[in-house]
């Protein structure tokens, strides 16, 4: 089972918070830029810490075979057999590396980053392989 961080969603809830102050301190002070700006930001932070705290679980793994996260909240279960490829793309810009997980179904690609699983896409892939043969 590969969850959200619980730090991660914290932070996005506390960033939505200073985004929504930020709005009403604008808003009093007849900054009409500036709510324009927070707000949105406000609803789209706020709006994805939640997913995060309904959601933490983005990802399982079974005898049977995955359950993923669909949509907002929804899950979706994929049979082992299902399952056509799983890799890890790692990409290299401005001096960072980053990985996500890819689990291709045929139908649907299924991406999943390191802040979603809570550990590094290379180790859940090499788990998800192993289990899936």
């Amino acid at each position: 089972m590969w969850r959200v961080r619980r730090e991660l969603a914290v932070f996005k809830i506390l960033g939505a918070l200073v985004c929504a102050g930020l709005a009403v301190y604008w808003w009093a002070s007849g900054d009409v830029r500036g709510v324009i700006l927070a707000v949105p930001a406000a609803v789209l932070v706020g709006t994805m810490g939640l997913r995060d705290l309904l959601v933490p679980v983005r990802l399982s793994a079974d005898e049977s075979g995955i359950t993923v996260v669909h949509g907002f909240a929804g899950r979706r279960h994929v049979p082992w057999e299902a399952i056509e490829d799983v890799k890890v793309d790692v990409r290299r810009r401005f001096g960072l590396r980053s990985e996500i997980l890819e689990i291709d179904t045929g139908d649907n690609l299924h991406i999943f980053s390191a802040h979603e699983l809570g550990t590094s896409p290379t180790e859940v892939a090499a788990v998800l392989r192993r289990r899936g043969t």
